[in-house]
């Protein structure tokens, strides 16, 4: 009795650990008090995510892809380039090819890792002559013989470690559906804001071009002014300065244009070769509409890929702590192994010739070097830092929507207000006009009016995409659901 007490202290001993000596907090330290108080806050949410129901597979796990990305949303724009590309790319994009693949690859590994839910069996075919002397007969000194061993494992799961892996495994499968759907968000977003980058130094382009022109016209115009000694020789090569630089400018627009186009062709799958051949409306064509929202409920960043897979993560990790506190425990298997044996093959499946057995056993590790707590701490940490990961996206989240949905309504005030600017700018622009066909005024201040009129013109164009990619941005930042 003795001795079977001594063991039992001593397997004991085996799950304790030596830490060095800390200092304890007394009942009313405010740090002691502060950090039960965010443990507590920490388990109540945990608890909470813990018992929310998880989203279906098929909800998740769509067949037709358009689901994730709102497709009714983008036609609003009535923009039939726009609605051409975002198909190429849905069909073409590699980014969307390589997340749907990902997908199939945590599908495969559920199916793995179900596969230790159920029994194992071997099959296997064995043959072999072997020398024996004086064997049966002095005349022969050689056997042969077959086999066919078929051996059968099967580990007990009655405490459920190897299903809780299974469901891990599942919530893996499920956050590669969630990043999935995030990848064809982010694509078809970039689409579309290149795309209205494309469209915007299309007019840019066009409207500087007018004004290089302009400034060419003064120039002539100046140079003939200090040919006559009218205009000093500074305000000569201010405007030579003046058309150099939108010259330069031009050269800049036409280069960010062309890696805009690079980056559509990557975006919808085809060779930056054939960007002479993209299509796109014209700025005059596009019909921008302000339909931003005054709020938008809180609740729709639940909504949103990234806040449901830290969710999932979350839950996850949760079932890790709980699959490392189920190393602890005993290891039951069950094992079968059926033998025929025969010296010839069409006997080799009777009764007389088959050897069986049935046996099972429990294994407990005693000692592994306290490799078993930490990993069991290793979970914990892993689970804490999905709390905190959990959290941080809950204020990206609406950090995101708070900026896409003050830019979208900061840049409609800005654009109302270029476009009253470019209409007084107009009328000016009229009046002055009509002093230059009276006499009143010379043609170089009619050419440097025109020129502030359409460096206005680019101004308003511009605010005008800036409003409709804000659009894009708020709709990215909801999960599309704005």
């Amino acid at each position: 009795m003795k001795k079977f007490i001594s063991l039992i202290l001593l397997c004991s001993f085996m799950g304790f650990e030596i830490a060095p000596a800390q200092a304890f907090w007394g009942k009313n330290n405010p740090d002691k008090i502060k950090q039960q108080e965010q443990q507590k806050a920490d388990k109540e949410i945990y608890k909470r995510v813990q018992k929310q129901k998880d989203t279906p597979y098929k909800k998740l796990f769509v067949k037709d892809k358009y689901e994730y990305i709102n497709m009714p949303w983008w036609e609003n724009f009535n923009d039939p380039c726009l609605t051409e590309y975002i198909n190429k790319a849905m069909e073409h994009n590699f980014d969307l090819k390589m997340a749907t693949l990902t997908v199939d690859e945590y599908y495969q590994r559920v199916k793995a890792q179900m596969a230790n839910e159920f029994p194992q069996i071997q099959g296997g075919y064995n043959a072999g002559v072997a020398g024996v002397p004086g064997f049966n007969s002095p005349n022969r000194n050689t056997v042969h013989g077959m086999g066919i061993p078929l051996i059968a494992n099967y580990e007990a799961d009655i405490f459920l470690k190897n299903h809780d892996k299974t469901t891990a495994q599942k919530k893996l499968f499920q956050a590669s559906i969630i990043d999935e759907r995030a990848t064809y968000i982010a694509i078809v977003s970039a689409v579309g804001t290149v795309y209205f980058n494309i469209v915007r130094l299309d007019k840019t382009i066009s409207l500087q071009e007018d004004i290089v022109a302009l400034r060419k016209q003064i120039y002539d115009l100046m140079t003939l002014s200090h040919d006559e000694g009218i205009t000093s020789t500074t305000d000569l090569i201010r405007a030579n300065k003046s058309y150099i630089a939108g010259q330069s400018d031009l050269v800049d627009l036409k280069r960010q244009r062309i890696e805009l186009l690079n980056q559509l062709a990557v975006l919808i799958g085809e060779s930056p070769a054939n960007i002479n051949e993209f299509s796109r409306t014209s700025f005059d064509e596009l019909v921008y509409k302000y339909n931003i929202p005054e709020n938008i409920d809180s609740d729709v960043i639940t909504q949103r890929p990234d806040y449901i897979k830290s969710e999932v993560l979350l839950k996850k990790a949760g079932i890790d702590v709980r699959i490392a506190k189920k190393e602890f425990l005993p290891t039951i298997s069950i094992s079968g192994l059926a033998l025929f044996n025969s010296r010839h093959l069409g006997s080799i499946f009777t009764t007389k010739n088959m050897l069986w057995a049935v046996g099972g056993g429990a294994m407990l590790p005693i000692f592994t070097g306290g490799a078993r707590i930490a990993n069991l701490k290793i979970n914990k940490v892993r689970m804490e830092k999905a709390l905190r990961n959990y959290q941080k996206t809950n204020l990206v989240a609406i950090q995101e929507i708070n900026d896409a949905l003050y830019s979208a309504r900061l840049d409609n005030q800005k654009l109302e207000q270029n476009k009253e600017h470019l209409k007084l700018e107009t009328q000016d622009f009229s009046l002055t006009e009509q002093r230059f066909e009276q006499g009143v005024i010379s043609k170089l201040d009619l050419c440097q009016m025109k020129e502030n009129l359409l460096t206005i013109e680019k101004l308003v164009s511009s605010n005008t995409l800036d409003c409709m990619i804000d659009s894009i941005n708020l709709y990215k930042a909801t999960g599309t659901k704005y």
